[in-house]
This record gives structure tokens, sequence and C-alpha cells, in this order.
């Protein structure tokens, strides 16, 4: 499965650059069922001003419209940072199968750096890889913030 993780993580890295090429904060994600990605985005929060327009929301809506159904299991969704609570709860509300992601989230991370809603008692259970392309992921959002400090 890793080398699977490493391709799909790659195509998330790729639509995290196309945020980070539109003045966004650079998280992409990608949800891939049955080897196929039925869906892929990046975060569009800042443009939009809309808070639910993080990568992952974006992803999930995306997907249920392709699968015509509020439920995505069967699903892995590959994004390039730990999500947030609200879109942790998500996953969990739509019954995703799995999450891989890249970077740790010091300040909002719902897995492992804040806490971890995916270890609480609910009627569904996602399974959750972390780290990969870890460095790739941290590195692309260090210089986007940094090139943000310089502009401020």
């Amino acid at each position: 499965m890793i080398n699977n993780d490493i391709f799909y993580m790659g195509i998330a890295l790729e639509e995290a650059k196309k945020a980070y090429a539109a003045n966004e904060v650079p998280v992409g994600a990608v949800i891939v069922k049955d080897n196929q990605i039925i869906a892929k985005g990046y975060n569009t929060r800042l443009t939009t001003g809309h808070v639910f327009d993080h990568a992952e929301m974006k992803v999930m809506d995306d997907a249920c419209h392709v699968l015509n159904d509020w439920r995505l299991e069967g699903c892995t969704l590959y994004v390039t940072l730990e999500p947030c609570a609200m879109c942790a709860g998500t996953m969990i509300q739509a019954r995703l199968s799995r999450l891989v992601y890249g970077a740790l989230e010091p300040k909002f991370g719902a897995h492992q750096s804040i806490l971890n809603l995916f270890s609480y008692d609910f009627n569904h259970k996602v399974e959750v890889t972390s780290g990969v392309l870890a460095k790739e992921a941290s590195d692309l959002l260090k210089e986007f913030f940094k090139e943000l400090r310089k502009q401020k």
C-alpha cells in the first residue's frame, strides 16, 4: 500500500502547489476509490472567504457528488496536512474508510497535534496513516508562510 500512498500523495502535493500559485495556503487533497481518483482539489478559503473551503471539505463534497451518496465508504482521502477538527469530524460523519496525510498541523491538528478525534468511540472508525511525504508538504507550507511574512 505504501507505493500507492506515495503516488497519490504526490498528486495531492501537486494540488497544494496550485494553491500556492493562487496565493492560498498550500494544502492539496485527493480522494481515491478502487484505485481511481474521484476528486482532487486544494484550499480556496482565502480566495472565497468561506470557512468550509478547506481542501479536504472540497474533495469530500465533490466525491459525494460523483458517487451520488454522502457515504465515502471504500474511499481513501490523501491530504498534505493533518486535518483540523472540522475536516476530521466530517470524515467520520461521511464514513470515510481511510485517511492518509503528510505534515503535522501544530495549531489545529485533530489526529496527533492537538487531539485525536479519530480515537473516540464513534460508530465509525477511519483508518489513519500519517507522515507520507511529510517533509515535502511541510517545506511547501514553510516557504509559503516565509513569503507571506516578507510581503507584510
